[in-house]
């Protein structure tokens, strides 16, 4: 810990207050004292005025501040020796152990814990051991602990050989919870044998105890389960008995202890229930999602056993909060069977109803979500689609874009897979249609119905339905238009007076003023206006395009169906009219802006086709092609999903020569059904090859980092232990010298978003002795983060400390980061509202395309979105969307655009993410990697 403080004072000054000061003063004068120490200064001169002056007093907060200023000193020399003058201190601890006073003694009894000198901790034993039948349970329950202490010491057992012994009695006797959790962790720690003993003596107490106890029995049962497996079911029955106690913190330790020592269905469904008990009874978020979590990791693992209590886990749907809906919903979805499908949908069907109530927050966003995981229900069981479909349609005039466009998106894949529904469902759209507002969800459901309408009554009811979502002919009257042309024209002409009459205006700090006008034009709506009117008039005349195709499309179906002449030569001189009055909209002067030209040879094309309508050729590919194209895509959708699944269900396999037990033939004697549960489910996974440690090894190997030279005083090493919000540095240090090293201390700061949780102590080293020193650090973001430090010791001989400086430990951002996948939609939505970006030139010795991508998907762990069928072909050139998601819930988008020119490849790779961090991370990343193979 470093404390910064301002103007600090002299040794002098201090001495002088210590000496002569009252109370206050002497308070004072110890705080600057332990605040110098804290920041490196060396006050030996002080000690014996201290011994002389603070040690007598009887103010108990005087005594506080001494024991943290004894903590911290420097109690021995150079050669690790206690210095002579600390046995003036030993006195003074004495009596304060023997004080009248509770608090002084335990306070001094939590100093000694903290004591490494056995030297100065032997003649207060027998006080120490006085203090364990103190009637205080505050004084009892650091005396346990300070017993621990020096028992855990080296040499610590000869010092209290019968420590463990007085404790295990006093653990029957004592009746304050504090102080029975202390001996039983004492004995825990110490002394396993007794541990298990006295709880193997008390099983049927174990319920009553105390949650802290009870969370000191279950790490004594993990620790005992991973040592003697065999004796696994007798201590599960304890797991059991613990999960019925009321405190939640014990039973959520339970459950993870139960998932963690056993695969028996008994056992995981157990904890499966507590888990879901949990999530219903908790009202704290951050609670729910932890849960949520544990949840996750089981469905990862015992899918079977999870599936029978997907309604339960639904039932967390009930909370207002969006993450936890979100991970509820991610959860169910995969749980989902033909067993359980009618219940989900029917809580997913009441859900979206909710959603309707206006007053609730985020109900457009909630009903997105719940539309995404009707349709990825539907896709997966379609039988279920017909009752939800027609629900759901009636949100296409939602005035949340998004979610109507999810509805729409997922009308469309039912009526291609559903061949049942193709009537209902399209009868459906067409008397909704008038009701949907949005111009890219009317341009999807007008694909439907131009795809869809087969036989003659559709045809007509379709151009019908269009014709009065488009009103009357024509879209703006010849006098309203020429009064547009004539108000912009005079309008023209007063910007023209006024640029050459004006002069510009100065503000006050010197600079021109702007001003510009907006004109806005007034969207026509209310119920007088078509919907798709309403829109045209806007201007939007790549809709008008959509609904060209569609009525051409419409037009061409009647051609195959054979209807009467005089009914089909006034649909297509309807239809033709139509489209001229979109072009001449497009020219006319009361909209602000005319019509693009790709929307006009759009209209054109269909002024072609429907001009030569009798041509079969023509008729198929706008009839039959685009639709086939769609099936196409579908296909290989659900064909890719199959594969992914199927790569995830696929399984470790054993080796031949491994032991397979067989279940009917195992010996049952004595058993208990979770026993037999528990020793079937392990040998299942030994022989599946689940138990088998696939370590990688040389990923393991690259891992570890050399943090100084073979030649330096000091050898240093760092094994990089990457979790998911921590980094975990296991640094080995070894004495190269044939000196003792006093107070090594490893000193490490961070760049980035990193910090360091604790500073590691300091540790003497004998010539050639290796320790092994853990550093924790937090991570806050995915940001390339650097370590950097160095190894400060003190040798015989020496008068300053010497220092090695380390080598710098980079942070991949590879560890946080994840492959992901996203719906198009999505990804473009994503892309249009991510601010930071960051464009990388293509810059490699490479020269096919396909091989570009995959080795910038292998090297950014990142998912390739764009489906394998458009990257097929040698054409020179490819463009591809990737896709990933960190720890900390962003996300990274990344598009390959890529061109082979003179048997090199040229391009760019650009970069978008919500946070600057992860932008400029990958993109070193990719620069670092986009060089070639190695």
């Amino acid at each position: 810990m470093l404390i910064h403080f301002d103007k600090p004072q002299a040794a002098n000054e201090i001495k002088e207050a210590l000496e002569t000061g009252d109370g206050p003063t002497k308070c004072n004068a110890l705080k600057s004292a332990i605040m110098m120490l804290l920041n490196g200064e060396q006050l030996p001169q002080l000690f014996i005025t201290i011994v002389r002056y603070v040690l007598p007093s009887d103010d108990n907060f005087v005594q506080k501040l001494l024991l943290l200023y004894l903590e911290i000193i420097e109690k021995t020399d150079s050669n690790g020796k206690v210095l002579p003058e600390m046995i003036l201190i030993c006195q003074n601890l004495r009596n304060n152990l023997q004080h009248p006073n509770e608090y002084v003694r335990g306070s001094t009894l939590r100093f000694l814990c903290r004591l490494q000198e056995t030297e100065l901790l032997e003649p207060l034993i027998p006080s120490v051991m006085s203090n364990l039948e103190h009637r205080n349970s505050f004084v009892r329950r650091n005396a346990v602990l300070a017993v621990m202490n020096i028992y855990k010491l080296p040499g610590g057992d000869h010092l209290m050989p019968d420590a463990p012994e007085y404790i295990e009695k006093l653990l029957q006797t004592e009746s304050d919870l504090s102080t029975r959790r202390n001996a039983f962790l004492l004995l825990y720690t110490c002394a396993q044998d007794r541990a298990v003993e006295v709880l193997l003596n008390n099983l049927d107490q174990v319920g009553n105890w105390g949650d802290i106890l009870q969370m000191v029995v279950l790490e004594l049962v993990r620790k005992v389960c991973r040592t003697t497996p065999e004796q696994k079911g007798k201590y599960m029955k304890i797991i059991l008995q613990l999960l019925q106690t009321n405190n939640t913190a014990v039973v959520y330790e339970c459950a993870g202890a139960l998932v963690s020592l056993s695969s028996a269905p008994t056992a995981i469904r157990a904890a499966s229930n507590c888990y879901c008990q949990l999530l219903q009874s908790q009202s704290d978020n951050n609670v729910k999602l932890i849960v949520l979590d544990r949840l996750l990791e089981l469905k990862n693992n015992h899918r079977d056993v999870l599936q029978d209590m997907v309604m339960d886990v639904v039932r967390a749907l009930a909370s207002p909060n969006m993450d936890i809906r979100r991970k509820t919903l991610d959860i169910a979805l995969d749980l989902i069977t033909p067993r359980n499908i009618d219940e989900v949908i029917l809580t997913l069907k009441k859900e979206v109803m909710k959603t309707q109530n206006r007053e609730l927050e985020k109900n457009g966003e909630y009903r997105q979500m719940l539309v995404q995981a009707i349709h990825t229900c539907a896709v997966k069981f379609p039988d279920v689609a017909g009752s939800v479909v027609h629900l759901l349609m009636d949100f296409l005039g939602d005035s949340n874009t998004a979610s109507a466009l999810d509805v729409i998106f997922f009308v469309r894949e039912i009526i291609e897979t559903n061949a049942k529904l193709r009537e209902s469902i399209l009868q459906r759209l067409l008397d909704c249609f008038y009701q949907i507002r949005s111009s890219r969800v009317c341009a999807c459901a007008l694909w439907i119905i131009g795809e869809y309408s087969t036989d003659l009554t559709f045809v007509e009811s379709s151009l019908a339905v269009l014709k009065a979502s488009l009103g009357a002919l024509p879209f703006v009257p010849q006098e309203k238009e020429e009064s547009a042309a004539a108000e912009k024209a005079a309008a023209a002409a007063a910007a023209a007076d006024d640029k050459k009459n004006t002069r510009p205006a100065v503000l006050s700090d010197g600079t021109y003023a702007t001003q510009v006008s907006v004109v806005e034009s007034a969207l026509p709506g209310g119920a007088t206006v078509p919907n798709l009117r309403a829109v045209l008039l806007t201007g939007d005349f790549y809709l008008g395009s959509v609904v060209a195709t569609t009525l051409t499309k419409l037009v061409l179906r009647m051609c195959e169906l054979e209807t009467g002449a005089a009914n089909l030569n006034a649909a297509h001189a309807e239809v033709m009219l139509y489209i001229v009055s979109m072009l001449r909209l497009g020219e006319s002067a009361i909209l602000a802006h005319p019509i693009d030209d790709d929307s006009s040879d759009r209209l054109q094309v269909c002024l072609q086709v429907l001009l030569k309508a009798s041509e079969s050729g023509l008729r198929s590919v706008w009839l039959q092609e685009c639709r086939s194209s769609y099936a196409t895509m579908i296909s290989e959708k659900q064909t890719r999903e199959a594969d992914e699944s199927t790569s995830l269900a696929s399984m470790t396999v054993a080796q031949a020569d491994d032991l397979i037990d067989f279940y009917h033939l195992k010996n049952r004697k004595g058993m208990t059904q979770l026993e037999l549960e528990d020793e079937v489910a392990t040998d299942m996974m030994r022989a599946t090859g689940s138990l088998t440690s696939a370590v990688d090894n040389e990923r393991k190997l690259n891992r570890m980092l050399q943090l100084t030279g073979f030649s330096d005083p000091v050898y240093a090493e760092a094994y990089v232990t990457v979790h998911q919000y921590d980094i975990v540095l296991d640094v080995t240090v070894m004495n190269r010298t044939q000196e003792t090293l006093q107070n090594l201390c490893l000193e490490l700061a961070t760049m980035g978003d990193l910090k360091l949780v604790e500073r590691p102590q300091n540790y003497t080293i004998t010539p050639g002795e290796t320790k092994q020193i853990r550093a924790n650090i937090k991570v806050s973001s995915t940001e390339t983060g650097v370590i950097f430090g160095n190894i400060v010791y003190e040798s015989t001989g020496a008068t300053d400390r010497s220092v090695v400086v380390l080598n710098d430990i980079h942070i991949d951002i590879m560890d946080y980061i994840s492959p992901a996948s996203t719906a198009d939609v999505a990804f473009r939505n994503m892309w249009a509202e991510f601010e930071w970006e960051n464009k990388v030139a293509v810059n490699t010795s490479i020269t096919d395309v396909q091989a570009f991508l995959d080795h910038i998907v292998a090297s950014t762990n990142m998912k390739c979105l764009t489906p394998l069928s458009a990257l097929e072909g040698d054409c020179g050139f490819l463009a591809a969307n990737l896709y990933a998601k960190s720890v900390f819930g962003e996300d990274a988008l990344v598009n390959v655009s890529i061109e082979k020119q003179d048997s090199k490849l040229t391009g760019y790779i650009r970069i978008r993410s919500k946070t600057q961090g992860i932008a400029l991370s990958l993109g070193d990343k990719i620069t670092l990697k986009q060089k070639g193979r190695n």
